[in-house]
């Protein structure tokens, strides 16, 4: 078990290493990028069957105790130690990881994204996998510090130069505002270490705060929740996401969202709820107030960018809907309560399935019709997607009502219990401000239908005009995000060119996200079961 973890989290590093270096003869194929391409799809693939085979040996009967750990010295002076291990919490997180890359590689393989060299690209997407599954297996504060740190700049490459319009001021603003804050949330966990004695995360957790005095642990929540709030985003700490979305090429803004902002609100469960109690149960209500301003901010914007005539880029609209879903998961986490904890532990998962669906699907709209501009979607010769490719259209709508917290699907049980741990928080927090919070958030979930709706209705509905054939698709591994030119010479089409319904690369990467939704939102106790022995244990600071 042990090897599996850290193959899990050294895997995809060695594969990065390897994409850069020359292909062996025997498998350097026709074609070296569709070689480079498929080393990708292979290597996220096998870290996905130990992330499957992982999940099979966990002993599913004590999720609350860290499983296949790895505990070995690393810089004595500082007790900073490699140590890795997985529980009820961290095992789903590394699952969504491994199987988003995987899909996200898969898809690059059939439509790779215009830009530089696709060695370079499968190894930043290595790299960025890497970073990422490492920040949830790691079990020291510096060495989550470094995991944080290393998806940066894989992010910041993929955005700037495999992205569309805007992608270099993206890219910086995107660079700019996390390591900003991720500068200040280092001081608060050199903080934590030098006065605890040690930066380990599990004895700090035991330990429940009672090393540290109150004035520490309110100094720490602030330094390291201004570095994890950036990255989650909590409004105002938001306005680097809608930027890099919109820029970013499809896989980039699937795992943006699918996986990346996750790492933001897993350190505050993972650190600071049992590290720091008393500075987080100072600051819950502050945190409550910001998520549940992001909730309805988030939704109004959308609200603004789906109106008729507004100019609304339709990746941008979902990238605002990540600030109000996450938003949810801020307003559980602040409430300190095992409901509300549970609650936003399992919305990240559904918002990182979700969300990274809703991508993929704008992503081929975009493709299809060259623009994610909705009124261009919903114009005269718009995409009426029902009518003209009908399976795309299903598709987005099973998305958006997924995204709006359907009873039956994955969004609706992370949502509800946020609210009702914000209808009982934890001691000690103010119950009346909580249940103030709770129904503004029951409100923003009425203004996510609205917009959600908004956008199936104008992007999926409208009359069905035949038009010209779609021009030949490119070969496997040598297509981009943009549609495909028209051949010289040949005759103008008459109006614009039937859009393909999902093909099967699609169909492939695309399933998995819709079963799992379904499955989540159906059996919600198969995630619950993991993450809530896990989280009772975290709030009390029991032992192992």
């Amino acid at each position: 078990m042990q090897f599996l973890l850290a193959f899990i989290v050294v895997g995809p590093l060695l594969g990065a290493v390897a994409a850069l270096l020359p292909a062996p003869p025997g498998l350097r194929g026709k074609n070296p990028d569709q070689a480079v391409l498929r080393h990708g799809v292979t290597v996220t693939g096998a870290v996905l069957a130990a992330a499957i085979a992982l999940v099979i040996g966990f002993d599913h009967d004590n999720p609350s105790r860290m499983q296949a750990t790895t505990d070995i010295s690393w810089i004595p002076a500082l007790d900073v130690r490699i140590h890795l291990g997985v529980d009820g919490i961290s095992l789903p997180l590394l699952v969504l990881t491994a199987l988003l890359t995987f899909l996200c590689a898969l898809y690059s393989y059939f439509r790779m994204p215009t830009g530089p060299s696709p060695k370079a690209f499968v190894a930043l997407l290595l790299l960025l996998a890497s970073g990422t599954l490492a920040t949830f297996a790691v079990l020291d504060l510096l060495l989550f510090f470094l995991a944080f740190e290393m998806v940066l700049i894989p992010m910041y490459f993929l955005i700037g130069r495999w992205g569309g319009a805007g992608r270099s001021p993206a890219a910086w603003k995107f660079i700019l505002y996390t390591l900003l804050g991720s500068v200040v949330m280092l001081l608060g966990l050199l903080l934590i270490g030098l006065k605890s004695g040690t930066f380990d995360m599990v004895a700090l957790a035991t330990d429940n705060g009672r090393g540290l005095t109150a004035s520490t642990q309110v100094v720490a929540v602030l330094a390291i929740g201004i570095g994890l709030a950036v990255k989650t985003p909590m409004w105002p700490l938001h306005s680097w996401l809608p930027d890099a979305h919109t820029a970013a090429p499809t896989v980039g803004s699937v795992l943006l969202a699918g996986v990346l902002l996750k790492m933001g609100t897993y350190g505050f469960v993972r650190i600071l709820l049992p590290i720091a109690p008393e500075g987080m149960q100072t600051f819950a209500p502050y945190l409550a107030a910001f998520a549940v301003v992001g909730i309805v901010y988030g939704s109004l914007v959308c609200l603004a960018l789906a109106k008729e005539g507004a100019g609304g880029d339709l990746k941008r609209l979902i990238a605002y809907s990540s600030v109000g879903h996450m938003g949810f998961v801020l307003l559980g986490i602040a409430t300190m309560t095992p409901t509300g904890v549970n609650g936003a532990l399992f919305a990240n998962i559904a918002h990182g399935l979700i969300t990274a669906l809703l991508f993929f699907l704008v992503g081929a709209v975009k493709e299809r019709y060259g623009t994610a501009d909705l009124d261009t979607l919903a114009g005269a010769a718009g995409a009426a997607l029902y009518g003209r490719a009908p399976r795309l259209g299903g598709l987005l709508a099973f998305a958006a009502v997924a995204s709006l917290g359907l009873p039956g699907l994955a969004g609706f049980w992370g949502e509800m219990l946020a609210l009702f741990g914000a209808f009982d928080p934890a001691d000690g927090l103010s119950r009346p401000a909580f249940l103030t919070f709770m129904v503004i958030g029951a409100f923003g979930t009425l203004l996510t239908a609205a917009y959600l709706l908004i956008v199936v209705r104008r992007v999926c509905m409208g009359a069905h005009r035949p038009a010209a054939p779609e021009p030949p698709r490119t070969a496997p591994g040598t297509g981009t995000d943009t549609p495909a030119q028209a051949v010289p010479g040949a005759a103008p089409a008459t109006g614009p060119a039937e859009p393909a319904d999902v093909h099967p690369y699609e169909l492939a990467a695309w399933s998995p996200l819709v079963a799992l939704t379904v499955l989540a939102g159906l059996w919600p106790a198969v995630l619950l079961g993991l993450t809530d022995p896990a989280v009772q244990q975290l709030l009390a600071g029991g032992k192992s």
